[in-house]
């Protein structure tokens, strides 16, 4: 078993593929559109589809703003530079949250960014 994907709801497609392309550095997968239900899918992620999950964003046709609720955290991506990535990520016009440093109960890098529909993204630095 594995995991295959976690879903994001977005509200402009086209921003939030350049975000997760651009800015994070993913690759579109793949992207379709299913009329009937009104809604567009996009796959996202890092490598070759088949062996690592992805990041399905989810746009239902004319809907342009969510809830995030407070049960949702966030999405963690793994950079070899947190201070350069936050750095890149800004110079990109991404919404910083956290400017990269020490993580406030242990001395892992973190750096935390908003998508632009307002999901938190942490980069952190721990190697596995």
């Amino acid at each position: 078993m594995r995991i295959l994907h976690t879903m994001l709801r977005v509200g402009d497609l086209d921003k939030s593929i350049a975000f997760y392309t651009q800015v994070l550095g993913m690759t579109l997968w793949r992207q379709q559109e299913y009329a009937k239900g009104e809604f567009t899918l996009a796959f996202l992620g890092y490598g070759v589809e088949a062996e690592n999950p992805a990041l399905e964003l989810t746009y239902n046709w004319g809907k342009h703003q969510y809830d995030l609720g407070n049960g949702f955290g966030h999405i963690a991506i793994n950079v070899d530079d947190v201070y350069q990535a936050v750095d890149r990520a800004k110079k990109q016009g991404a919404k910083v949250i956290r400017e990269a440093g020490p993580m406030s109960a242990g001395t892992t890098i973190v750096g935390f960014l908003a998508d632009p529909d307002g999901y938190e993204i942490e980069l952190l630095s721990k190697k596995f």
